[in-house]
């Protein structure tokens, strides 16, 4: 697989991004339940995007990943 290159900047605005939406979607019951009705599936919840909201963000460099191991 090629390297693919980020600006430092860039990961940092995608980081941020990335937080902005876990913490919209788990900011209410309403948030979850929307997207809940998005997916359209129980396979893949909330705390499923979560989970790789807080991996992307870790391979950005946009967290130490601590809150990965649990």
């Amino acid at each position: 697989m090629p390297a693919i290159r980020l600006d430092i900047q860039d990961a940092a605005e995608l980081t941020e991004m990335l937080q902005f939406i876990k913490d919209w979607i788990t900011g209410s019951d309403d948030a979850k339940a929307s997207f809940a009705h998005f997916v359209g599936s129980p396979g893949y919840d909330v705390a499923d995007l979560c989970a790789d909201i807080d991996k992307f963000a870790f391979l950005l460099g946009g967290n130490d990943g601590e809150h990965l191991l649990t």
